[in-house]
């Protein structure tokens, strides 16, 4: 059964637990269990998180150590983009499994029948991969093998917001589990074109963006603005610019530059939160939609090599000092 079948599988209902050798230095325990969850529109989302449609998804844990071990580790929750839980987002699961730290992979697609283009999943509204981030933070916090205290997520464009804005305090009062809080928030190439009410206020908690300075998909621009009114707001936050870096600059199996004419693109608006719910273009004050005009096709991925390293570096020293690791441990990705 491929990835993709196994994560429907579960979400229907059946727990699979295996142990594999990854790699020569660390053996993972994979678990896949199935997440309730709620699929929401923004209105839903932004008020009272009240009449949506209750959602069985899934997500795939790795526990870098044999199954028969007691050990507690730190986790981190992975969050990608429209491509699902695919190779490259397997490739940063073990880079952290490589450093004593557990993953959970979340699919939100799958679960919710998303399973053709990754373009069309563009339709489901990006903060509910929020609410899937804090409702694999509640199944992790009562895992005997997860140190509830030290569960970070970290969020890849698509999923970006599950890192970012899991940070702030009223998403966090509303949605997240009484029993356990995010430790840390990392963000590689989000979209930062929604301003939100009371989006300064942050948990306290760490937060690092990564970001392609020639990323024509999630343009850098308005999370530097973002992070600048973070700062301004006390919040413990820092934003890496990785030069001539593309979307998706981390993807190693994209040898030449790849065009996209029909993605569409956020990059020309600039959104914001209006009344009760309300997602609004910010320069027309009007409802914003799937078909308004500020909305853009065509966008290019790429891999750079300069910028994955330094992104993988920068994750990793991040993770040790927030988790209080040491750095002896197995890494075969320098």
């Amino acid at each position: 059964m491929g990835r993709n079948g196994l994560f429907v599988a579960t979400a229907l209902g059946i727990a699979v637990l295996v142990a594999v050798p990854v790699a020569a230095q660390t053996f993972v325990t994979v678990q896949t269990l199935p997440i309730q969850t709620t699929t929401m529109t923004p209105q839903q989302l932004l008020t009272d998180g009240k009449n949506g449609k209750s959602t069985i998804i899934a997500g795939e844990l790795r526990i870098p150590a044999p199954p028969d071990k007691t050990d507690r580790f730190p986790a981190v929750i992975i969050a990608p983009g429209l491509s699902g839980p695919a190779t490259p987002l397997q490739e940063w699961a073990q880079i952290i499994n490589n450093i004593g730290i557990a993953t959970f992979m979340l699919d939100s697609f799958a679960g919710r029948g998303f399973l053709s283009s990754p373009l069309d999943r563009v339709s489901l509204y990006r903060l509910n991969g929020v609410v899937d981030a804090y409702r694999a933070l509640a199944l992790l916090a009562d895992h005997p093998r997860i140190d509830r205290s030290r569960v970070a997520v970290m969020g890849f464009s698509w999923g970006g917001p599950a890192g970012l804005y899991s940070s702030l305090e009223r998403f966090t009062n509303m949605y997240a589990p009484s029993t356990a809080q995010f430790a840390a928030h990392i963000v590689v190439y989000p979209g930062c074109d929604t301003t939100f009410h009371d989006d300064t206020k942050t948990t306290g908690k760490p937060i690092r963006l990564f970001h392609g300075a020639a990323d024509d998909w999630t343009p850098v621009a308005p999370c530097r603005d973002y992070v600048k009114r973070l700062k301004s707001a006390g919040a413990d936050v820092a934003l890496t610019e990785l030069p001539d870096a593309l979307h998706a600059y981390d993807w190693s199996s994209l040898s030449t530059t790849v065009s996209l004419p029909e993605a569409r693109s956020l990059r020309a608006c600039s959104l914001e939160e209006g009344d009760n719910g309300a997602v609004l273009n910010g320069k027309t004050g009007k409802v914003f939609t799937r078909e308004d005009p500020c909305i853009e096709k065509g966008v290019h991925m790429g891999y750079n090599a300069a910028a994955y390293q330094a992104t993988v570096q920068g994750v990793k020293q991040f993770l040790r000092e927030t988790f209080n690791l040491t750095s002896s441990s197995g890494d075969i990705r320098k």
